[in-house]
C-alpha cells in the first residue's frame, strides 16, 4: 500500500482530522486530480466534474480539523476514493 493510500485512508476514516498533516493533504488532493491556486494563506483546490472548492489553511503543520471533514465530504460524495 503507497503512502497517498494509507492517506487517502487515513482522511476517509476520519478518526485523527487533527493529525492530517496540510502538505500530505494537499499532496492527496493533487493526486485526486485537483488543481491549486495560492492566493495568501488560502490554497483553493478545484476539479473539473466537481462543483465544490475546497478552501485550505495551514494550523501548524497540520490541516485544520474542520477543512479535513469537508475533504472527506467532498471525496466521498463524488466516488474519488477509487477502490481504497
Amino acid at each position: 500500500m503507497s503512502k497517498h493510500d494509507r492517506m487517502l485512508l487515513q482522511v476517509l476514516n476520519g478518526a485523527s482530522d487533527a493529525n492530517i498533516g496540510f502538505d500530505e493533504l494537499c499532496g492527496l488532493l493533487a493526486r485526486l486530480g485537483f488543481q491549486c491556486r495560492v492566493r495568501g494563506s488560502h490554497h483553493i483546490f478545484f476539479k473539473s466534474g466537481v462543483v465544490d472548492r475546497i478552501n485550505l489553511q495551514r494550523d501548524g503543520h497540520n490541516a485544520k480539523p474542520y477543512q479535513v471533514r469537508q475533504v472527506r465530504r467532498i471525496i466521498s460524495s463524488n466516488g474519488l476514493g477509487g477502490n481504497v
